[in-house]
This record gives C-alpha cells, structure tokens and sequence, in this order.
C-alpha cells in the first residue's frame, strides 16, 4: 500500500475550464518529476517503439500535420512537436469524437531530473462530466504515467503482465486512490463536495467494474 501511495503522492493534479470554439471544456493537468534526463523522457514520449512498451501500441505518420492511432483507443493530428520541450496532439476517440487535444511539456530540473506535465483539454457531453467527472480522464493518465515512470526506470510490464495486473487487487487500489484524488481536486476547483464526491465514487465503479 506504501508504494502506491507513494506513485499517487508523486502527482500534482489540477482540473479547470476553458472556452474553446467548439464551446466549453474541462481540463486536467498532472505534473511529475521522473528521475531521468530531458532528452529520454521525451523520446519515450515521442518513439513510437518505446511508446508501445509503456502505453499501447501506435502507428502512423509521425510528423507535424501527421496523425497518429493508438491501438484501440485515441487517434488524432500531430499539432506541434518542439523537441524536447512540448507535444501537442488532438485527442479524438469514438464515432462522434467532438474536441479533445493534449499537450505534454518538459522541463528540466536539475542534474538527471525533468518534470513533465500533461494537459488534456476535451469538450465532453454534460451528462458525462455530470456523472464521471475530471476522474474520466484523469485515473486513466494516472496509469499512463505510472506505466511511464516504471519504464524510465528500467522496469516495466508487458501488455500481457499489464492486463493481468489491472485485475490485481493492487490496481484496485491504486485506482481508487487515483479516483479520490481526483475528486479532490475537483473540489479544489470550486466543485461542490457532494458532486465531487458522487464523480469520484462513479469513476472509480467504472474503473474497477465494483
């Protein structure tokens, strides 16, 4: 249980709004520092090899204007790509994706050290947000970040070891306390206690099948 703590500990979460031209959208930002050099961090996020071995596999044309697919999951553009400091992609899913992009930054932070912060803005139906919440989005990158973090560090599973794992009662944990910090930072937001806490209690159903 200490280490997952730990893992959830390591990341700083915020959730706002921003207008957009497809209307309003809810944010979520997470910030963490990784023990690794800029220039590593950005080509696990970048090759689409090691990228394959920390989050899912993906293809495409992997230039600005290009798009990419991840397997099963979130395809888009290529927006920008500014080596080795930010990525920006959209972030279309579904058959009536609507706006979704995310951008990832790096910044260095002393010897051996970069911090990275992920954004994901998206337009979302409101009876979604109103039932799910940031959390939606936000334990799922949560995972992606732990997937990264094992991977820089030389670890890591295989995608047959990481589909045995989310079923392991450590993952439900590990979910669930991404999920109450979620709620949490909703609430920071300006969210009232009962949604947040009714957003947090379904997301977490949701991720766990409870």
């Amino acid at each position: 249980m200490s280490e997952i703590v730990d893992q959830i500990n390591r990341v700083h979460r915020e959730v706002g709004l921003r207008r957009v031209p497809a209307g309003e959208a809810g944010t979520v930002v997470l910030r963490r520092t990784f023990e690794a050099e800029a220039a590593d961090v950005w080509d696990a996020v970048t090759s689409p090899e090691r990228i394959g071995r920390w989050f899912m596999p993906v293809t495409g044309d992997f230039k600005v204007g290009g798009h990419y697919q991840l397997e099963g999951n979130a395809g888009g553009e290529i927006l920008e790509c500014v080596a080795p400091e930010r990525l920006r992609v959209s972030w279309l899913f579904g058959p009536d994706p609507g706006f979704g992009e995310v951008e990832v930054r790096l910044t260095p932070e002393g010897p051996g050290q970069t911090v990275l912060e992920l954004e994901h803005v998206a337009v979302v139906p409101e009876e979604f947000r109103a039932t799910f919440g940031p959390g939606a989005v936000g334990i799922g990158w949560d995972l992606g970040l732990l997937g990264l973090g094992m991977h820089l560090a030389g670890g890591g599973m295989s995608r047959e070891e990481a589909e045995a794992w989310q079923v392991t009662p450590e993952a439900r944990q590990f979910i669930t306390r991404s999920g109450e910090a979620w709620g949490a930072a909703y609430a920071a937001s300006g969210a009232a206690p009962e949604v947040a806490a009714a957003t947090t209690a379904a997301t977490i159903a949701f991720y766990t099948g409870a």
